[in-house]
């Protein structure tokens, strides 16, 4: 594994870089905070996104402040659906698509953080023998990333025991990127001033993805009056395509969103957090050092969700209960932590001895092997 140390290094000519990722935040925030850091620390950079027409980093990106090109490309969807019999025109339209981008920008170094957008571009950067890397999020690799792993250069990774799935010559354990705000705990008073939080009030959060979760908000909304009788503030995270349904439950002590960007503020002020198992959640919750009730979604590649929640969970590190187990067990479980004040500082203790908050700098190192030459 690396040691990460960020250094500013010197370069005689511009750097151009690629990056490419999206469909989801877990791929698209890993990729902000990488080309954060590459502007931080490799002086005259010049960065540009890859991504799919039509995917929410189109919109994410640029109001990060980066340019972002998009490729017509999709994946295959599970279902049987005509969508499908596109697929392969998409691809072949993408890699012709990613060779003029490259023959344009002329980047010295292509990073992918995984979905479908960053097959194209990588696969022909790595023919070309442009310096590559991947990096992959969760404990089970998506499709895009295990078929890169056989062109690329370097590989990051955030769980152990990944030569499983990648060639172990290319690996190195650095954690996910996540952004600054995060590691560093920059907004202190977080939202507790805002929203007039008691000061010995328990906050518990709930995070159910930028969508939401259907289960997770019938569960949360069935338990409301425990939550109220136990004097808990509820920041609840609904996701976009349920806010309309549970907007009508804002209160002084029920704040609901369709989403949270301000959520370094979100992490900080909170007590519990109940959210899904996606690999930036759990970057984010061991950095932060929250307890959790981890809700892995059942809807993903391979139900990779539960084995990044089994992980944590195997390290006492959380509570893991699967989707439909929720009417079940849920109201306990969160009774538990509500009530345990050592449990919750045992589960805020062990997540943190898991957290990577240096993997910017890890994947800087591996990106400057490339760069010692012309210095």
């Amino acid at each position: 594994m690396l040691v990460p140390q960020l250094k500013i290094i010197k370069v005689k000519n511009k750097n151009r870089f690629i990056i490419s990722g999206g469909g989801t935040g877990g791929h698209i925030y890993p990729a902000i905070s990488i080309a954060n850091t590459i502007l931080k620390s490799i002086p005259d950079s010049e960065i540009k996104f890859i991504g799919a027409i039509g995917k929410m980093e189109m919109k994410i990106i640029p109001e990060n402040g980066f340019k972002i090109t998009g490729l017509w490309i999709s994946g295959i969807n599970r279902s049987l659906t005509l969508k499908n019999i596109l697929v392969p025109l998409k691809l072949v339209v993408s890699v012709l698509h990613s060779i003029l981008i490259l023959i344009s920008f002329k980047p010295k170094f292509v990073i992918g953080t995984g979905g479908f957008a960053s097959f194209p571009i990588l696969f022909v950067s790595s023919l070309v023998k442009i310096p590559t890397l991947i990096q992959e999020q969760n404990s089970i690799p998506g499709i895009s990333n295990r078929l890169l792993s056989r062109f690329v250069n370097y590989i990051s990774v955030s769980y152990p025991k990944m030569e499983n799935y990648f060639p172990e010559n290319k690996i190195y354990l650095t954690g996910n990127p996540v952004r600054e705000s995060i590691t560093k705990k920059t907004n202190k008073d977080g939202l507790k001033n805002k929203f007039k939080i008691k000061k010995d009030q328990l906050v518990l959060t709930i995070l159910g993805g930028s969508l939401g979760s259907k289960k997770i908000n019938e569960v949360i909304e069935t338990n409301l009056e425990y939550l109220k009788s136990r004097d808990i503030f509820l920041i609840w995270q609904c996701g976009s395509l349920y806010y309309e349904i549970y907007k009508k439950y804002n209160s002084e002590s029920i704040k609901v969103f369709d989403f949270l960007k301000n959520i370094d503020s979100v992490y900080i002020s909170s007590n519990i957090v109940i959210a899904r198992s996606g690999a930036l959640t759990l970057s984010e919750l061991a950095i932060a050092g929250k307890p959790s009730i981890l809700i892995p979604s059942p809807n993903v590649a391979e139900n990779h969700q539960l084995y990044n929640a089994r992980i944590i969970e195997e390290k006492n590190a959380c509570i893991c209960i699967e989707e439909k187990d929720l009417d079940l067990i849920f109201k306990n479980k969160l009774d538990l932590l509500i009530n345990d004040e050592n449990l919750r500082n045992e589960l805020s203790s062990n997540i943190l001895n898991l957290a990577y908050p240096n993997a910017n700098s890890g994947i800087i190192e591996m990106i400057k092997k490339h760069f010692t030459n012309d210095c």
